[in-house]
């Protein structure tokens, strides 16, 4: 099997696990998604461009930042594979985005434009159900991080952060993960070299 038929098996999977769908629809959707490779340092989206597409992550790694009128980055999120990006804002309005989507590595997605996709939530009501699946869980996890920034130190971050993605530190550079944490990286570091004394 080829590894660009792995990558629709991927997806497919993906939404089999939430929403139920008929052949039919597996093909339509599968039929609206376009696949697109980028190189490590290659935007997916740069700030101030509309965000035309959802991206779902077949292969690789992705950061989101905002840059500031300084010129400093900003990590907002990041994706693994398994999962969707988007500057959601921008990709609903139609709006200049807010922030950049980078690739850390290689990466593979698939992805489908705006009106392709509301053309086929009104074909396939399956898929309505999906995104509002996915749009309720990025929500909840939004509100829990926002929780957890004003609850927990900088160090029970970190460790919540770990625990979550155990390969991040090894994916992310330290300074994009002390930034995506609200903390600084000589922190980050002081906090890393006390968890190797402990």
């Amino acid at each position: 099997m080829s590894t660009f038929s792995n990558y629709y098996d991927m997806i497919l999977d993906h939404v089999s696990a939430r929403v139920t769908l008929t052949a039919d629809e597996k093909q339509l959707f599968c039929d609206a998604l376009t696949l697109r490779n980028l190189l490590p340092r290659q935007y997916l989206l740069q700030q101030g461009d509309i965000c035309r597409h959802e991206s779902f992550l077949c292969k690789g790694f992705l950061r989101s930042f905002y840059v500031d009128d300084q010129g400093d980055e900003h990590t907002l999120h990041f994706a693994l594979e398994d999962w969707w990006i988007a500057d959601l804002q921008s990709f609903i309005r139609q709006e200049p985005a807010t922030r950049s989507i980078i690739a850390m590595e290689p990466v593979t997605v698939l992805q489908i434009e705006k009106h392709t996709r509301e053309e086929l939530l009104k074909e396939v009501p399956a898929l309505e159900r999906f995104w509002r699946i996915l749009n309720e869980n990025a929500c909840a996890s939004q509100d829990e991080r926002i929780l957890n920034n004003i609850t927990l130190t900088g160090a029970e971050r970190y460790a919540q952060l770990l625990k979550k993605y155990p390969s991040i530190d090894q994916r992310m550079p330290l300074k994009h993960i002390a930034s995506y944490l609200g903390i600084t990286p000589v922190f980050l570091s002081q906090i890393r070299k006390s968890n190797l004394k402990n």
